[in-house]
């Protein structure tokens, strides 16, 4: 597949057949809370049960898994400092390439433990993501390292649409998918599967209230740089980039309706997941059951799926959310 080219329903599935064996096929579950609460039949798509813990494993081994054997001996790099960073730390090592994670000094100790103890190399560069890119984007430049993006490539956005041929065969009926919106790899791609299966099926975009790039470059017709804000919704952070190739156009084509939520809601569905789902999931996985509640969907007698994307949370993150929730 040409990065340049748009992501099409045979790129998804010839991105199942390079990771079939390596990532998760993981479970769509029946909600019988959610399901109650809304007068729906909710499911729950549970990408925290891949081996890193999130969605962006799918990603990561597709695009490393496409690279020949010459570019896997010279390695592969990218800049991160959780989910994407994991994913291509677990996937490099799983096919027998060399990894460099390059992080920022602000990125704790835990964090980058936690990639070395995957067999990559983490390496602590400047103090922003951006001076961290700026290492990776040197050791493709001088060593000839494969640079693994963390959304804006059409292997990435092809490996996170399996998620949607999942779907569609787990759940034929599908009515409607509420789907986080970040950089648009996992919407993009998720939107792509289903709606080449079945055009019917409403695609749903959700984002946190503040530092919303993708949202807010749809709403110019270009992308725009936009200050991050911290929120529980964290991993939904991040601009969408500039010169951004695939997945703007892409959420712009296959996103029907998008919907923005508070931080008291984004903590109310972290609580929801923890008491009713026996669930710990990091405020991006939880971002659907809070645009349900906040926005009053209307989803009788509707089947509708939620993708679960991640657990990267630690206590005292939840500790806060439980706290804002009680308010």
């Amino acid at each position: 597949m040409s990065r340049n080219l748009p992501v099409t329903l045979h790129d998804i599935y010839l991105a199942r057949a390079r990771i079939a064996g390596q990532a998760a096929r993981t479970p769509l579950i029946r909600s019988h809370a959610l399901s109650a609460r809304f007068e729906a039949e909710v499911y729950l798509k549970l990408e925290t049960l891949q081996p890193t813990g999130a969605f962006k494993l799918r990603g990561a081994l597709n695009c490393i898994a496409a690279l020949d054997s010459a570019q896997l001996e010279r390695g592969v790099t990218t800049a991160s400092t959780g989910n994407h960073g994991r994913a291509v730390a677990w996937a490099a090592a799983r096919l027998g390439a060399r990894a460099i994670i390059c992080v920022s000094e602000l990125v704790p100790r835990n964090k980058v433990a936690a990639i070395e103890a995957l067999g990559a190399e983490a390496r602590v560069i400047g103090r922003s993501q951006d001076d961290a890119f700026v290492e990776a984007r040197r050791l493709v430049d001088e060593e000839g390292m494969a640079l693994i993006e963390p959304f804006d490539d059409p292997l990435i956005t092809a490996g996170q649409g399996t998620i949607g041929l999942e779907l569609m065969e787990d759940l034929p009926e599908l009515d409607q998918v509420l789907i986080g919106l970040s950089g648009g790899g996992l919407l993009g791609g998720i939107g792509r599967a289903v709606k080449g299966i079945n055009p019917a099926v409403q695609v749903n975009g959700i984002s946190m209230m503040a530092g919303a790039a993708m949202i807010e470059s749809l709403a110019v017709g270009h992308p725009v740089a936009v200050e991050e804000q911290e929120s529980l919704a964290d991993s939904l952070g991040g601009g969408i980039g500039l010169e951004n190739r695939v997945t703007f156009a892409l959420v712009r084509e296959v996103m029907d309706r998008h919907f923005q939520v508070s931080e008291p809601a984004i903590a109310r569905a972290m609580v929801h997941f923890f008491e009713q789902e026996k669930m710990l999931v990091e405020g991006a996985a939880a971002i659907g059951v809070a645009a349900l509640e906040e926005h009053r969907l209307d989803i009788r007698g509707q089947r509708v799926a939620l993708i679960v994307s991640g657990n990267g949370i630690d206590a005292d993150t939840f500790m806060r959310a439980r706290d804002m929730a009680a308010d």
